[in-house]
């Protein structure tokens, strides 16, 4: 299922490469730094890994690229993803009623339902937005870099409502400050 998402009303970026096709060529250079799994009213709901080259600097992940990959661990909706995604970016910045339907849609249009041992991960492209993989293959992308800042900020950004499940992501920064 090939879904690009260049959905009218998001803004265009100049694309720098095509997706690639498959996760293992998307993330060919990039190492493992941290695993976390994330855990909400003592259930298990996925386990998130963080995937960068040596260096990756999480004060300034939106000008980086690297992978962040949810191996989920319970059946979800698409939709339901999609609904929890825009709540926590919300949670970090201020978005426009109109600008989160259009970046819910885009969410709902790409990702699918997922069954325990499905993953779910995204590519942050700086300057481009983010691309994401079902299992390894290309669902498409959203071409906004706000939305990609945004949605990998709920994990990444010191504003996350899951400040632990951060910390555990990027302790194999080692040194580099947080």
């Amino acid at each position: 299922m090939l879904a690009l998402c260049s959905l009218a009303g998001l803004p265009a970026t100049a694309q720098t490469t095509p997706p690639e096709p498959t996760l293992s060529a998307a993330l060919r250079d990039k190492t493992p730094m941290g695993k976390a799994r994330l855990r909400y009213w003592g259930f298990d709901v996925y386990d998130a890994s963080l995937w960068a080259l040596p260096g990756f600097d999480a004060r300034q992940f939106e000008n980086q690229r690297f992978g962040l990959e949810l191996a989920y661990l319970r059946d979800f909706k698409g939709a339901d993803i999609a609904e929890r995604s825009i709540d926590e970016m919300q949670g970090l910045a201020t978005i426009e009623p109109a600008q989160a339907t259009r970046w819910t849609q885009a969410m709902s249009s790409l990702f699918p339902d997922v069954r325990r041992g499905d993953r779910i991960t995204g590519v942050h492209v700086p300057g481009s937005g983010a691309r994401f993989y079902l299992n390894g293959k290309l669902l498409g992308e959203v071409a906004d870099d706000a939305f990609s800042r945004l949605f990998f900020g709920i994990w990444l950004s010191p504003k996350t409502s899951q400040p632990r499940m951060r910390e555990t992501l990027i302790q194999g920064l080692g040194g580099t400050p947080r």
